[in-house]
This record gives C-alpha cells, sequence and structure tokens, in this order.
C-alpha cells in the first residue's frame, strides 16, 4: 500500500526549530532559510503554488495573487495578531481557514519602546558609531549632550490599551509622569492602578517630552500624528512608535525633525514597511529599527507553537483554537 502523502507547509521565513520539529512529525515542510529579506511576490506565488498550507509571517502580503497561485490551498497560519496584508474576503469566499496568534507581544513591545526613549534621547547609537570609527571625545565633552529620561513627562496616544499600560509601569520606574489620551477612557480605578491621568490629546502633544503610539491601525487613525500634532509638541519632545507606521504621516514627521520643531523621533514601524523612506537615513536624531517588537527569542518560539497549534487542528479536521474567520463553519457557509 502506497504510504500516505503527507500535507505540504511552507514557511515564509525562518521561525523557531522546535516548532518545526513538530510540524515535521505530520507534515512535509519547506522555509525559505532567508532571515534578513521579506519573500517577494513572486517566489511567495511560486511557494504557495506547491503547498497546501501557508505559515506566514508579519510582513507577508498574501493577496488575491498569492491565494490565487494554488486552487487547493487549504489554510493560511499567519504568526500575527490580526490578518493585516491578508485578503480575507478572498479566503472567506474559498472557504480557507485564516488563523492567527492572541495578543502576546505586550511586554517586548513595551521593553522596544522604553529602549528606543533611552536611545534616542541619551544619543546611543549615535555614540556606538562614533566609537566604532575610532573617536573617543571624552567622557565630559558635550559634544553627545543628550536629553534627561528620568523625572519628565511621556504621553501615550492610545496608552489606555495593554501595550500602553505596560509601558506606564516602566516609565513609573524612571520616575516619570505618565499621561494618556485615547477615544475612550479607562476607569478611575484602572487609571489609579497603572498610574495614568487622562488629558486630551492637543494637551498630551502639548505636556510630554516623550510622546509614545500605540493606537491600532484603522482608516480613521492613519496619519493620526502630522503636521497638526507635531507642531503642538515642544521643540524638545520625542516621539516614538511602535505601534503601526501608517500612524504618523511620514512627510510630515521628517520635516519636523530636519527644521527643528521636536528634538528626534524613534521608530520600530514604518508606514510602506520593509520599504523605508530614505529621507530618515540623514537624519542623526532619529533611531530606526527594524520593527523588533517582538523579536525575543523565547517569545517569538511561543508565537510559532501557537501558529502550529493552529495547523495541527486543522490538520485533524478540528477549528483551529485563533481562527480568525470562523463564519466560513457557518451552516450558512457551508
Amino acid at each position: 500500500m502506497d504510504a500516505i502523502k503527507k500535507p505540504r507547509v511552507f514557511i515564509t521565513q525562518p521561525v523557531a526549530q522546535s516548532a518545526i520539529e513538530r510540524l515535521k512529525l505530520v507534515a512535509d515542510v519547506e522555509c525559505n532559510p532567508d532571515a534578513k529579506h521579506v519573500l517577494g511576490k513572486d517566489a511567495l506565488c511560486a511557494a504557495v503554488s506547491k503547498s497546501d498550507i501557508l505559515f506566514c509571517l508579519l510582513h507577508d502580503r498574501v493577496d488575491a495573487d498569492v491565494i490565487g497561485a494554488n486552487p487547493n490551498l487549504k489554510m493560511i497560519a499567519s504568526m500575527k495578531i490580526t490578518p493585516s496584508d491578508i485578503d480575507v474576503e478572498l479566503a472567506n469566499a474559498r472557504k480557507i481557514p485564516i488563523t492567527v496568534i492572541p495578543p502576546i507581544v505586550t511586554e517586548a513591545t513595551a521593553d522596544i519602546c522604553l529602549a528606543l526613549i533611552l536611545s534616542v534621547a541619551r544619543r546611543v547609537t549615535e555614540g556606538d558609531l562614533l566609537v566604532r570609527k575610532g573617536y573617543f571625545p571624552g567622557a565630559q565633552s558635550s559634544f553627545l549632550e543628550g536629553s534627561m529620561v528620568s523625572g519628565k513627562v511621556i504621553g501615550l496616544v492610545g496608552g489606555g490599551g495593554q501595550i500602553g499600560r505596560a509601558v506606564a509601569r516602566r516609565a513609573r520606574g524612571f520616575g516619570m509622569k505618565v499621561l494618556y489620551w485615547g477615544p475612550r477612557r479607562i476607569s478611575e480605578s484602572d487609571e489609579n492602578e497603572a498610574g495614568l491621568t487622562y488629558v486630551s490629546l492637543e494637551q498630551l502633544l502639548a505636556q510630554s517630552d516623550f510622546v509614545s503610539l500605540h493606537t491600532p491601525l484603522k482608516p480613521e487613525t492613519r496619519h493620526q500624528i502630522g503636521v497638526t500634532q507635531l507642531n503642538l509638541m515642544k521643540p524638545t519632545a520625542f516621539l516614538i512608535n511602535t505601534a503601526r507606521g501608517g500612524i504618523v504621516d511620514e512627510d510630515a514627521l521628517i520635516d519636523a525633525l530636519q527644521n527643528k520643531k521636536i528634538a528626534g523621533a524613534g521608530l520600530d514601524v514604518f508606514e510602506n514597511e520593509p520599504y523605508i523612506n530614505k529621507s530618515f537615513f540623514s537624519l542623526s536624531n532619529m533611531v530606526l529599527t527594524p520593527h523588533l517588537g517582538s523579536a525575543v527569542a523565547e517569545l517569538r518560539e511561543k508565537m510559532a507553537h501557537v501558529v502550529v497549534d493552529n495547523i495541527l487542528a486543522v490538520l485533524n479536521g478540528a477549528q483551529a483554537p485563533n481562527c480568525w474567520n470562523k463564519e466560513i463553519f457557518s451552516s450558512g457557509n457551508q
């Protein structure tokens, strides 16, 4: 008797080996070995055409062409919290389950937020580059004087959520006053527990030494921070974005940085990532990181295993625990 053919799973970039080994017990697994570059559309289509299940990461754009590359695609297993950049409507029409992961990146994202604050305020990356070039201006030189973090005011836009509160906990350790604004104010008891003071967005921008963004990207929040908002900030203030790049009007930010309307910015996310506006590269008052919010080995391993859990459920004929489009299983959609 012929051996039962295993389902084919394609992984768009390397993930934790322990998760891959679990998959290999039940599937033929192929993984793009390049961890430095997002797979191009043609290559992604070619891989999907030969696979039953697509295991995709945050920057993979799974559009109609990618889904259409295989009429027998059985599942799109994403290592994202929401299926942005996935054609959910087409997947629904074809009854293809899309799975995601739960919001387990809170603490890691809050960590990178504080890392950006410290790096841009204390000019850490500038100092690192200077030392590597053989310069040492002296321990009391004014050449790399930066800005104090301890005791300053941080304003959290969308700060009532889990990541905003995690940043607030860290900020309190630096003796910072924490303001927040969001479309919905949290309860007074939650504010007191988190050490948050609610103000209007205009007040937050005008009073904060560090403005940190934590809103989700929606049509109504695209370019939430633009010319008007940047003009309200102090010339000594810094903008920090670990949420989504589209929240910031990058052209307005570049102008603000070039003309010293604000002191600097720390960005982990970009409007058109993985493509970065090259105007940022000439600005020394910026720290740029390539979306490192969840880039912690133990967290990424946990995330990969959640994706594998979803895949194994589908292969066993069950509904995945983190299925985004559960409606495809309703009686009216059979």
